[in-house]
């Protein structure tokens, strides 16, 4: 395979999908909701929905148009995404692989006022914050949820603000996704994007033309370096 290696000044990681996998408490919090929401289709759902908040999924495909019952059932759902995760003690959210690896590396340089990486999510806070506790990812001081934006994937927003949190530019950033939503939203923002075959097909990825493609982030070696962080890319 291809190496390519290219140095920015910032990650900007998604979450699900990108660090950790939460499949197994996602597919059981929508049948959760199938059993309310007798309408739904969950296989359509669960091909379609991913990298997309929650919010914005719970207004699509179970009709909810009321701000505060919207909120009331996005929090039901992700209660119910750690509820089905713990049924298997915590193994529903995990890291995905090259994860640990990268941590390692990256850890020391997530605080303020100098942080070299973001998480910028469709998950609330509550949601992200136990989904990186239960899978072991530190959480950075620039961590965007979905509260955080009135707009989220495909829009620029959560990307924007996140590029703007660290101090550095979106087009100095490289954005690293698992869903075309997120990928959309990464190119939009005018940033790189690295897309992984974690939770979409290749096909589907090659798609929406990121910057690079790789299977995951075994694939890909990060090491900070004077002015910024070097990526090294097995690019498939």
């Amino acid at each position: 395979m291809p190496v390519h290696t290219i140095t920015v000044d910032a990650i900007l990681f998604d979450m699900d999908g990108t660090l950790v996998d939460s499949t197994q408490g996602v597919v059981g919090a929508w049948h959760t909701f199938a059993e309310t929401y007798r309408d739904i289709d969950v296989k359509e759902i669960l091909n379609t929905s991913h990298g997309v908040r929650t919010v914005d999924n719970l207004q699509k495909y179970c009709g909810i148009t009321d701000p505060d019952e919207l909120e009331r059932e996005a929090c039901r759902f992700e209660i119910e995404i750690v509820r089905n995760a713990s049924k298997n003690g915590n193994k529903g959210i995990v890291l995905l692989p090259g994860v640990r690896d990268i941590m390692l590396e990256l850890e020391p340089h997530r605080h303020l006022p100098n942080p070299s990486w973001a998480i910028c999510t469709s998950a609330t806070r509550d949601y992200a914050s136990a989904a990186v506790n239960i899978a072991g990812v530190p959480v950075p001081d620039v961590f965007i949820a979905a509260e955080d934006v009135e707009r989220g994937k495909p829009f620029p927003d959560p990307y924007l603000l996140g590029a703007k949190k660290l101090g550095v530019q979106p087009e100095r950033c490289l954005v690293i996704e698992d869903a075309p939503a997120g990928i959309k939203s990464g190119k939009a923002a005018g940033s790189k994007t690295l897309a992984l075959i974690t939770s979409h097909t290749r096909a589907q990825m090659e798609e929406c033309k990121p910057d690079f493609l790789v299977t995951n982030l075994a694939s890909v070696v990060m090491r900070k370096v004077e002015g910024g962080i070097e990526v090294r890319m097995d690019v498939v």
